[in-house]
Order: C-alpha cells, then sequence, then structure tokens
C-alpha cells in the first residue's frame, strides 16, 4: 500500500497568481502546490530564457583554451564517456565538435563489464594507440589514481563530469564540474551532456546559442535520461531542445524516432524517458554501446536505419531479459512468501544479467513498495544492483554490510556492489539488521497529489493549459490529482486485456478512466463501486469530440482510513518477522469467531485483494490488521490460496471439516497475548 499525500494549496494564493497572469487556476494550483507563493516565485520557476556564460563554472575557461590549442596543435585527442545514455550523448556532442573543426580526435566508451568510468587497462590502451590528452565526459571526478597514471604516462586529462566531487580531486590540467565548491555558476544541476554543451560554447567565446543549435537537441535527450532537475536552465535546454529535436537533421536520430513508433507523434519529455532514453541504454546493457555512439554519428539515412533496427531489436531483448528475471524472482516470493515481509527485498538468481537487474529492482520496489535488492550470481560472484525511495538511504545501508563486500558505490536512491557468492546470506542478515536498527518502522511508497480535483479542472482548455508546465521531470513531475468519490459504472479490460478500461461519474460527470499496466481483476475494484483515484489528465479527441481522460496511477475503495491503514501494515509485519510487539497489540490482533465468520463470507472464489475488503470490514469495526490475520489463519488451515504475484486472496472449497481452533497462528497469538 503506498502513502497518499494529497496537497492543500492556498486557495488565495492561486486565485491572486492567477488574477495577476495568464495562466488557468489548475496551473496555478500546481505551482502553489511546488512552492511557487506568488508571481515573482512562478516566474523565477518558468521564465529561464537562456543558458548563463559556461565561463563562470570552474576551470571552464581553462578547459576551452587548452583543448582549443590541442586542436591547432594537431594533438592526438580521446574523448572518453560511459555507457549509460548521458554518456553516449555526451561523447557524441564533443566529439562531433572537435571533429567537425579538424581535431585529431577519437572516441572511446567502456563496457558495461570494465565498470564505470576511467579504468587503467583502457589508460594503457589509449596511450599504446598515440593519445596525448584525454578529455572525460560525464564521468573522471573519482579517477585519482587513473589520473596519476596519465600523468605519468606523459598524457594529459581534462575531465568534465557533473556528479559530487569527493575529498580528493584527480591531477588534472582541468576539472570542469558544477558541483565544486569552487564553482561560481548561477546553477548546478547540467547532466554530463549539458556540461559537454556548455563546453563547445565556451570554446567559441561562450557562445551557447550555436551550441544549443548544434547539440540541443542531444543534449535534451540526455539531460531528460540521467533524471536530473529540470528546473532553471535544464528546463529551459530540454524547452528549447525538443524544439531542434523535432526537425533534426541527425539521420540517427530520426530512424530511432521511427523505429520508437514516435515518427507521427509529437516529442515530449516522457516519450523521450520511456521510449527513446531505454534504446539508446539497451545497447550498453546488453550489447555494446558503442552501437548507440554511431548510431547517433551515422550521417547514411539507410546505415542509421539498420542500426536503429539493430538497437530496437537489443532493446526487445532487453524487455525479455528483464521479463524472465522478473517472473523467477515471482517464483521465489511464491516459494516462501515470507519473505514480503522482510524490510528489505533481496533476490538472487544465477547468471541474471547484469545490465539489466537494476529494473527488474525498480519493478518490484514497486510493485510491493519496499527497497529492493538484486544480485546476479556467475562464477562464483554476486553482482547487485539496489533501488530505493524516502528515507532508506542505499549508499548507508551498503556502507553497513562493507565488511561482506568486495566493493560498492552508489547514492541514496540506488546503488550498485559486488560480493562473494558465499557471502549472500551474511549480506541479507547484516542488511536486515541495518535495516531495523535505523529504521524501526519503514518508509512507505508515497504518492504526492497536487489537490483533489475541482470541476473547473476538468474541462478540456484547463487540462491542456497544463503543458504551460512542461517539460516534466526530476523535480517537476507530471502533476497528479486526487479524484475523491468516484463511481465506477463500468470496468472492462482491452483488447490486450493487459489494461483496464473504466467509465466513473464523478462530481456529476461521466469520464473515461485508463489503468494501464493491470487487468480489471488486478485493480481490486468493481463495477458499482465508489473509490478514490491518484489521476493524471489527458484530453483526447475522437469523432471530432474533445474530452478529457483521466489516466490512474493508483487506487483504493472509498471508506479506507489511511493512518490505521499504514499502522496496521507496519504492526502485521513486525508479527511476521517475529518481533516483540507489546502484549496488548496480540490481543488486539486475535480476530473473534463472528469476525472470522464476517472475513470468510465476504471472500468468495472470485480472487480480491485485502485492500479491497478493507472497506467494507473497516465498517464491520474489524481493523486491517485483523483482517490480514484472519486471511492467514484461512490460508493455513487451506480454506483461501493467496496469489503472492497479485495479492489476491480466494476461497477454495473445503475437502473436508476444519476446525478454526486447530489454527497454529491463532493459538501462537493467543499465547503471545498472555491468554
Amino acid at each position: 500500500m503506498k502513502k497518499w499525500s494529497i496537497g492543500h494549496p492556498d486557495a488565495a494564493l492561486v486565485e491572486a497568481m492567477h488574477n495577476g497572469s495568464d495562466l488557468s487556476p489548475l496551473c496555478c494550483a500546481v505551482l502553489v502546490s511546488q512552492g511557487c507563493l506568488n508571481l515573482t516565485d512562478a516566474n523565477a520557476f518558468m521564465g529561464c530564457r537562456e543558458l548563463s556564460d559556461p565561463s563562470q563554472i570552474c576551470d571552464m575557461k581553462e578547459a576551452a583554451a587548452l583543448l582549443n590549442a590541442a586542436v591547432d596543435e594537431g594533438k592526438k585527442i580521446c574523448i572518453y564517456g560511459d555507457y549509460d545514455c548521458d554518456g553516449v550523448v555526451s561523447v557524441t556532442i564533443l566529439y562531433s565538435y572537435l571533429h567537425e573543426i579538424g581535431a585529431d580526435v577519437t572516441w572511446r566508451i567502456p563496457e558495461r563489464s570494465e565498470g564505470y568510468g576511467l579504468n587503467q587497462q583502457a589508460v594503457r590502451e589509449m596511450h599504446e594507440n598515440g593519445i596525448q590528452m584525454i578529455v572525460t565526459v560525464d564521468n573522471g571526478i573519482s579517477a585519482v589514481e587513473e589520473a596519476k597514471l596519465i600523468k605519468d604516462l606523459g598524457m594529459e586529462l581534462i575531465i568534465t563530469d557533473h556528479h559530487q566531487a569527493g575529498e580528493v580531486l584527480p591531477d588534472a590540467l582541468a576539472i570542469v564540474d558544477a558541483h565544486r565548491s569552487e564553482n561560481y555558476s548561477p546553477y548546478r544541476y547540467y547532466c554530463g551532456a549539458g556540461i559537454a554543451l556548455l563546453l563547445v560554447a565556451a570554446m567559441n567565446d561562450g557562445d551557447t546559442q550555436m551550441a544549443m543549435e548544434q547539440f540541443g537537441d542531444l543534449a535534451a535527450i540526455a539531460t531528460v535520461a540521467d533524471v536530473v532537475p529540470l528546473t532553471g536552465e535544464n528546463r529551459f535546454l530540454v524547452q528549447r531542445g525538443l524544439e531542434y529535436l523535432e526537425n533534426t537533421e541527425r539521420p540517427g536520430l530520426r530512424a530511432l524516432r521511427k523505429v520508437s513508433g514516435l515518427e507521427e507523434k509529437p516529442l515530449n519529455s516522457t516519450n523521450i524517458a520511456f521510449t527513446i532514453a531505454p534504446r539508446l541504454n539497451a545497447a550498453g546493457r546488453l550489447q555494446s554501446p558503442r552501437l548507440a555512439v554511431e548510431l547517433l554519428l551515422e550521417e547514411d539515412e539507410q546505415k542509421a536505419m539498420e542500426l536503429a533496427e539493430k538497437i530496437h531489436h537489443i532493446n526487445a531483448e532487453r524487455k525479455e531479459k528483464e521479463n524472465q528475471i522478473l517472473q523467477e524472482s515471482m517464483k521465489q516470493v511464491e516459494e516462501n512468501p515470507e519473505m514480503l515481509f522482510d524490510r528489505v527485498l533481496v533476490f538472487s538468481g544465477k547468471d541474471w544479467h547484469s545490465g539489466v537487474i537494476g529494473i527488474v529492482a525498480s519493478r518490484l520496489e514497486e510493485q510491493y513498495g519496499k527497497p529492493c535488492f538484486m544480485i546476479s550470481i556467475h562464477d562464483g560472484f554476486g553482482h547487485g544492483s539496489a533501488r530505493s525511495f524516502g528515507d532508506f538511504h542505499v549508499f548507508k545501508a551498503l556502507t553497513a554490510c562493507g565488511a561482506v563486500l568486495e566493493k560498492f558505490g552508489g547514492h541514496p536512491a540506488a546503488g550498485g556492489f559486488t560480493l562473494k557468492e558465499e557471502k549472500i546470506p551474511e549480506f541479507k542478515t547484516l542488511l536486515q539488521a541495518y535495516a531495523k536498527e535505523n529504521h524501526p518502522d519503514m518508509p512507505f511508497m508515497e504518492v504526492q497529489a497536487v489537490c483533489a480535483l475541482r470541476p473547473d479542472f476538468m474541462f478540456p482548455e484547463a487540462v491542456q493549459s497544463l503543458e504551460q508546465l512542461a517539460p516534466f521531470g526530476a523535480e517537476n513531475p507530471e502533476p497528479v490529482f486526487l479524484a475523491e468519490n468516484v463511481l465506477v459504472q463500468d470496468i472492462r479490460a482491452t483488447a490486450n486485456h493487459d489494461h483496464t478500461r473504466m467509465t466513473v461519474r464523478m462530481q456529476g460527470q461521466n469520464y473515461t478512466a485508463m489503468y494501464f499496466g493491470k487487468a480489471p481483476e488486478e485493480t481490486g475494484i468493481s463495477a458499482g463501486q465508489y473509490c478514490h483515484m491518484i489521476v493524471r489528465l489527458n484530453v483526447n479527441t475522437y469523432n471530432g469530440r474533445t474530452s478529457v481522460t483521466m489516466y490512474v496511477q493508483d487506487v483504493r475503495p472509498a471508506g479506507i482510513l489511511q493512518t490505521k491503514m499504514l499502522g496496521a501494515v507496519q504492526t502485521y509485519e513486525k508479527y511476521r518477522r517475529h518481533e516483540e510487539l507489546p502484549e496488548s497489540y496480540y490481543k488486539g490482533m486475535i480476530p473473534e469467531r463472528r469476525e472470522l465468520e464476517e472475513v470468510y463470507k465476504a471472500v468468495t472464489q472470485t480472487p480480491v485483494t485485502s485492500e479491497a475488503l478493507a472497506a467494507p470490514m473497516m465498517l464491520k469495526n474489524i481493523n486491517y490488521c485483523k483482517l490480514l490475520i484472519a486471511l492467514d489463519i484461512f490460508t493455513e488451515l487451506g480454506l483461501m490460496q493467496k496469489n503472492y504475484r497479485t495479492g489476491e486472496v480466494f476461497r477454495i472449497p473445503p475437502k473436508q471439516k476444519v476446525n478454526i481452533e486447530d489454527s497454529a497462528i491463532l493459538t501462537e497469538l493467543r499465547s503471545l497475548a498472555g491468554m
């Protein structure tokens, strides 16, 4: 269950902003909810119209001068990137520009098997190939040992990066990173490609307009893909870059757009994030990131299409591998459902593709609402990827487990690690111990809605006005809203049965509501039911009629008391983990016979989620923890069965007479309660 946080933007502030601007009340509500309390704040958020002078970034002047001199002197230069989308695009930008001005330049990107950033083997190979100057993009800020080797071998090093600097900086001729403490630029949150674009501008006396015209299309893709804040200059970069992208002259981008099914659709940050970027990333995940660079550099239309189709097929293969790992993970849950009560979920499997386990970790995190660590075991070692949310800090958790790890790295929301296979059980123990010590109550995944929908928000013109706030992404998410007390009039599956289409009635009007990724039986709702929904809004035109459609992000039956349910979940899971609770808690968890009968009657042979049962049981004074215990008792006695993949439970016809008093769960609870 996710925690819903519903905003209540101050009505007076919303009205004042609306009266003083051409912004719609809906846009104003979103801005106020994001902390823009007046038109000055709103203008600061939306009003960036140019990139700042790149020379204000520390070492940018020096890097530009050194590169210009290297070009003039004919030095052999290598642009060294990273294997993700940002690294691929960064290499493409800087290599393309240097090549165009006649530099003796080449490029290199490590394979995923080499690991992130510079490595000593790559440095030695570049030296053997006669490279005189290495310029990093999207990496290098932590390459202290590699920088020393580069200097010892007589090569020069320029670092351009956007990651946080450590206490010790590499020994380089210039280190361009807006996060350095010595930096005085007005904006710090560029991705690697943004820094590369600004370096191109700095090499041309700070001409950011020229740099944007040449490389804004590429930089927009990387900025969205790398999930850096879409605020300030990044917001402008993506807005303007999308305009250039619509009319790009790059055969590789046009081919990629075509194979992705976006040829006839307007490009925005959403389809870049979910369609374009995953394909560029897929090359490095499953084969080689070189393919993505070659695609972006290709000038021949036919060859570009061949490369785009190859990458498109690699992306399809990536999806297959993800689903395979997901299915194997689900099987582990079915074989050991108790693992779902752990504070942190840990899955491991033989020869899972290390390039996709991070994506699967995100999917499982979303499904079960818990931090997730995935480990692929190969040749006696486990290679792991972790995803988290809230205040559960992945890097701190890995640090606490450092004694059993060969290496690790990361940040609050994600991380990677390596350990010996035989150390995996100890790692799991240490990880759960860290979680228990630092998070007695684990955080819930949170959905933040702007506010409850009002009738005047539901006109096509109002919804279309939200485009004024685009592009959407990190720190400027596409707004979602609370649709309260929605009556589901009709619910049915789409043609492929992967999605759900509903006709709902809200505030006296009928609307279409789409729930992607879930079949009707997986939604926990049915026709005739009142529910609350978290939705985003869209305008659709069909047969000349324009209407507002709601796209459901989460749903729950009306009548659920969130605070009580979240507390009940925490108590229930602590019990299932055999953690000690106050004696009074156990007494409140034991269902009476009448309550067991009510729960049994509420569950039929049609699968239903426990959340769907929560509201009607609350009306009968059966709290959610007690409901979950009752379902466990019936499952234990063979009267019900639970699908741990969907969280649904359904009744099984009894084969023989069953005595509730035979339940081990009931006996244990009574003992713990001192009864």
